[in-house]
């Protein structure tokens, strides 16, 4: 509970809570970084859906019925009330 705390806590009410002149971050989106990430010569691998069933099992079991996890683009969606805070994805080099 201590990295929601410290870390989720803050971050998720800058992006749900916050507008305008308030606002500490300004995160880009998703598809910004993928993009962003291809062009600097890397290749994304996929998730693994054991995790990501884990993931969601745990979800359900302990955290507020808000709170989602999602996945799209080969990426780990964690959001609130249908707003995306994290995304997760794997790369490598591209070789």
């Amino acid at each position: 509970m201590f990295l929601e705390s410290e870390s989720y806590g803050p971050q998720a009410m800058n992006v749900i809570a916050c507008e305008g002149s308030e606002r500490i971050e300004r995160p880009e989106t998703n598809k910004q970084w993928l993009l962003q990430i291809v062009r600097a010569g890397f290749r994304q691998l996929p998730l693994n859906q054991e995790m990501m069933n884990t993931a969601k099992d745990r979800l359900k079991s302990r955290y507020h019925k808000d709170f989602v996890i999602d996945e799209d683009s080969q990426c780990l969606l964690q959001g609130w009330k249908g707003r995306n805070i994290f995304v997760l994805s794997f790369w490598r080099p591209d070789c």
